[in-house]
């Protein structure tokens, strides 16, 4: 048992069932409300889930103990995050959340892309092509679905 919840993909699945209702539950939130403070909610209640988790599971660290170059980066992609956040949230409001989340999910091809370029990653040539299938998917599902 111990070794499905060190799962890797145990967790990669349960996150993407969460960012399929976080598409559906989102698009009927902002419905009636600007997008932007959609988001400022949401973030709250993201902040607020976090911190009872890392308070209950003791996971707080002292800050002054992370290192610079953590913190840069930690800033960058809470910043890339915020910016992906009211990015969605407006996309949401004005279009289908079925068009919407395949663009969004793009950002699975951009990370493979990206983590070969800057990290050094290596994908074989079927990875390559499940890339670029995910890639076909989501634009035949946004624009000709």
């Amino acid at each position: 048992m111990k070794e499905v919840i060190d799962s890797w993909q145990l967790w990669a699945g349960l996150a993407a069932c969460f960012a399929a209702l976080t598409a559906i539950f989102a698009k009927v939130g902002v419905a009636n409300i600007n997008s932007d403070f959609a988001t400022f909610v949401r973030t709250i209640i993201i902040l607020i889930m976090v911190w009872v988790i890392m308070l209950t599971k003791g996971a707080w660290e002292n800050p002054a103990t992370i290192s610079a170059k953590t913190w840069y980066f930690l800033i960058l992609s809470g910043l890339a995050t915020g910016a992906s956040w009211l990015c969605y949230f407006r996309a949401l409001k004005i279009g289908e959340a079925a068009k919407v989340a395949p663009i969004d999910k793009l950002s699975v091809v951009l990370v493979a892309v990206f983590g070969a370029i800057f990290l050094g990653e290596k994908l074989t040539m079927v990875s390559w092509l499940g890339v670029a299938m995910i890639g076909s998917g989501a634009a035949l599902i946004a624009w000709r679905g």
